[in-house]
């Protein structure tokens, strides 16, 4: 790589707020607030909304929905009849 072209990859640690997990990864991102790790050593220390510890496709708690049951539903509600007349 070239010199004083790429930023600067660092350890950062990602902690995720809703599923109250963190972990150590190298990063370009900076942060002024820092973490002591299990190391015993102080990272940067960034806070994430989301990470694969608490998105639902990444822990299988995605929700499957019944779009027969709803057709059945918008069915017997409205009626199959004829369109609307314009």
């Amino acid at each position: 790589m070239k010199s004083r072209i790429h930023p600067v990859s660092r350890p950062v640690v990602f902690r995720d707020r809703a599923a109250g997990t963190a972990f150590l990864t190298r990063s370009t991102a900076d942060s002024d607030r820092r973490v002591t790790w299990e190391d015993g050593h102080s990272y940067p220390v960034i806070d994430v909304e989301t990470s694969s510890a608490s998105h639902p496709f990444y822990t299988g708690a995605s929700q499957v929905l019944d779009t027969a049951g709803r057709v059945e539903r918008f069915r017997r509600r409205y009626g199959t009849g004829a369109p609307a007349a314009r």
